[in-house]
């Protein structure tokens, strides 16, 4: 094996330990095989942008499921709550990979904007400085605008998982066809919820191509 592949391997290891400085380790990692904080920070917000989109499609089928189930019209009620209560998971398992997702790209842009600081610093070149500084600006600034939709999405994610979950809990132990009727009421809130944390999925999606974008076209100047 050569070096390359052991730096890969032992790179991939420390990030799997998923702690800070274990991060700061496969950054130095990484940039010794020619992978720089910015190629992470960009392959992280691609990997967030995909999660959010999965899981707003996953919070999706899950409410058509709900109302479905809701406006049950006969057939297996059981096989019916047993598929709707497995979505419920996947959806909670998704909702915690999108939070995984947003604490890597604040992990790796911390470090980035760190090092770019210091690095401006060191220039002579006035001009060269003047650059790097306005470049710096525009990048924080779009990061700052992408990170806070992030955050505004994240923060949809548990008042639209804890409806669900109350719905799923009482059709565990009420599961016939005239109480689950009775939750008619309640697809207007859920929904209402869902479709607030889709909103909030899109506008971050939208910031995280923005974002990617305003990189490339750095990385061309």
């Amino acid at each position: 094996m050569n070096k390359k592949s052991r730096l890969i391997i032992a790179a991939v290891f420390i990030a799997l330990l998923g702690c800070n400085s274990c991060d700061r380790l496969y950054f130095n990692a990484m940039e010794k095989i020619g992978i720089d904080k910015r190629d992470i920070m960009v392959d992280r917000v691609k990997d967030a942008r995909e999660t959010q989109d999965k899981t707003k499609k996953q919070f999706v089928t899950a409410m058509e499921q709900f109302q479905s189930l809701v406006n049950f019209q006969g057939g297996n009620l059981e096989k019916e709550y047993k598929k709707l209560n497995a979505t419920f998971k996947k959806s909670k398992t998704r909702a915690e990979e999108v939070r995984q997702r947003i604490k890597a790209v604040e992990n790796v842009s911390a470090a980035l904007f760190e090092e770019w600081r210091a690095e401006i610093k060191q220039y002579s070149n006035e001009s060269l400085r003047r650059s790097s500084q306005q470049k710096y600006d525009l990048t924080h600034k779009k990061y700052t605008q992408l990170i806070s939709a992030m955050k505004k999405a994240e923060a949809k994610l548990e008042p639209a998982l804890a409806p669900l979950r109350d719905q799923v809990l009482f059709m565990k132990h009420n599961l016939n066809a005239k109480a689950i009727a009775g939750l008619n009421t309640e697809v207007v809130k859920v929904q209402a919820n869902v479709d607030q944390l889709v909103k909030e999925m899109e506008k971050a999606i939208t910031q995280a191509d923005s974002f990617i974008n305003a990189l490339q076209v750095q990385q061309q100047e």
